[in-house]
């Protein structure tokens, strides 16, 4: 599928501040204190529920790599965790889904109106945390992230049933949804670690080009994975009429019948013609496509940390990297 992977690297996702991830895991489930039941019900609902924690393994691992001893970082990945699961909660609302990481989802047990607000609290959550750090650096970097992100939000709202998106919008959106989160967890590392500007900014290259790949792999899985590896149906993004990357590349490279009828799938959602779609995804080497875009973000990702000094936590920053681009699920 890609070419970049180094023998010596290991495609598991490896980790050398397992005790820094308990860690959070901690500090996410103690704020889970609200008197209303619901609210903490659902929040563990989605927090329990799987999920590779990669916005706090950044966070930590770029800390760390960075020569950062302290334990503010931990605090700051929770942050981050609390961030990422009230916007899984407000995607599920928006893109009526009902299944995550092969579970049912929250606004599916406990209904829309539930799952927003939850997502509210979780979100108030993580700028308590933020304040009680008392950094401003910090403040105005998730600032500036959650902004993003809800962009983000929209863009890919204004992209449902649209056939006409481009290439350049598509990874515009996925950069807001998805990069500039992994970019902050990045910086946010190298900011804990009170590094130099070089760092700062190779940290955040290297977050931003890892989530661009994560997005794009994400978007190819769907047309090729399943419920018990991915955590979701197989064409769930069609469903919904969302416009990814290996959807377009057929559509703009398949026969005059072949494009018609992807225009109309992405029009119209729904899975009636899933598996010519499938079918004409793979012979227009749409997936193909995808996963290139996605080895020469990894890429761009494996060049930004050239600047770290050598570390077993520069080593597996690198392997994340690696486990981005060749895993399954």
């Amino acid at each position: 599928m890609v070419s970049i992977i180094d023998s010596s690297k290991s495609k598991e996702l490896k980790s050398d501040v397992v005790e820094d991830l308990k860690q959070v895991d901690d500090i996410i489930k103690s704020n889970f204190d609200s008197k209303i039941n619901l609210v903490n019900e659902l929040s563990l609902h989605i927090f329990e529920g799987g999920g590779k924690r990669i916005r706090p393994l950044i966070l930590l691992t770029s800390a760390r790599a960075t020569g950062y001893a302290g334990a503010n970082h931990i605090s700051l990945a929770a942050v981050l965790e609390l961030i990422h699961t009230a916007t899984l909660l407000h995607d599920d609302v928006v893109d009526e889904s009902q299944l995550r990481r092969g579970r049912k989802t929250a606004n599916a047990i406990w209904g829309n109106q539930a799952s927003v607000l939850v997502g509210d609290y979780l979100y108030s959550k993580a700028f308590q945390i933020m304040v009680e750090l008392g950094n401003n650096r910090v403040l105005q970097i998730l600032a500036e992230a959650t902004n993003t992100l809800a962009e983000g939000e929209i863009m890919q709202l204004l992209n449902k049933n649209n056939p006409q998106v481009t290439e350049e919008r598509y990874l515009a959106t996925i950069h807001n949804k998805t990069g500039k989160l992994l970019e902050s967890a990045a910086l946010l590392g190298a900011v804990t670690g009170d590094s130099d500007k070089k760092s700062e900014i190779a940290l955040a290259k290297f977050g931003k080009h890892l989530g661009t790949s994560f997005q794009l792999i994400d978007d190819a899985l769907d047309y090729m994975s399943d419920v018990s590896r991915l955590g979701k149906n197989i064409g769930d993004d069609l469903a919904e009429g969302k416009p990814t990357l290996p959807l377009l590349y057929a559509m703009w490279n398949g026969s005059e019948k072949e494009s018609t009828l992807i225009e109309n799938a992405i029009l119209n959602g729904g899975l009636g013609n899933l598996d010519e779609i499938i079918k004409t995804i793979e012979n227009t080497g749409g997936l193909s496509y995808t996963f290139s875009l996605a080895e020469k973000e990894a890429k761009k990702a494996l060049a930004a940390l050239a600047h770290l000094p050598s570390s077993v936590y520069k080593d597996d920053l690198e392997r994340l990297v690696i486990f981005t681009v060749t895993r399954s699920w």
